[in-house]
């Protein structure tokens, strides 16, 4: 076997791997496949320090031919912009939430969450018959929930979620990044890292900064 015939081999493998991990990942979608749209729940943003919490919702066509879905956070940021382009290409129907910083000290992170998922479902253009949840149940929402612990890794509508939900908060702290460029948003996101810490110490709280998240580091 030749060079080229051995690196086609393995990519040949590779792919029937990969494809074979999507089959598995859409388990729960072919369990309740007596639904008709079944919907992907999940957010992005509950543990920063900074900025917004945002949820994303996705239904994904019954013939879905996406590869490399997964928990975003198990992804790299190239590939993860990659799939949100294909997710906005391919799904049936895409919601996004975004709850601010305000808010969530107003309310508190879970019920910022919650709230982020309701916008989310409200934004679909197509309605759900099933919502897919990751690990949490979300109130006020009059549509069966499934929430799954982990879904975000187990269910290929929850990872569809998790992408779109994670790279639209990642584009707005970029944004932030330009107003505030002190703090290094473009690096951290907003999460509590050592660089971010320091920043805040050294130049006090900046407008997306929670208030009810930062009290461990800084007087206010």
């Amino acid at each position: 076997m030749s060079v080229k015939e051995e690196r086609e081999a393995r990519k040949a493998l590779a792919l029937a791997k990969e494809q074979e991990r999507m089959r598995q990942l859409f388990s729960y979608e072919r369990e309740y496949g007596t639904y008709g749209a079944i919907c992907g729940i999940d957010e992005a943003g509950r543990g920063p320090l900074a900025g917004p919490v945002v949820a994303g919702a996705v239904i994904l066509p019954k013939d879905c031919d996406i590869l490399y879905i997964n928990d975003s956070k198990k992804l790299s940021e190239k590939k993860r912009e990659m799939l949100y382009d294909e997710i906005m290409a391919k799904a049936v129907a895409v919601g996004v939430g975004v709850v601010s910083w305000e808010r969530i000290d107003e309310i508190n992170i879970l019920q910022a969450t919650y709230e982020a998922m309701r916008q989310a479902i409200a934004g679909l253009s197509t309605a759900p018959d099933l919502l897919l949840n990751d690990a949490v149940t979300i109130p006020g929402v009059d549509i069966k929930q499934m929430p799954i612990i982990k879904g975000d890794a187990k269910s290929a509508s929850i990872g569809a979620a998790s992408i779109i939900a994670k790279v639209t908060r990642d584009r707005l702290m970029l944004k932030y990044h330009k107003l505030y460029p002190e703090y290094g948003f473009d690096t951290h996101k907003g999460y509590g890292t050592k660089a971010h810490i320091e920043a805040l110490q050294k130049y006090g709280p900046c407008p997306i900064h929670r208030r009810s998240f930062i009290g461990h580091f800084i007087a206010q």
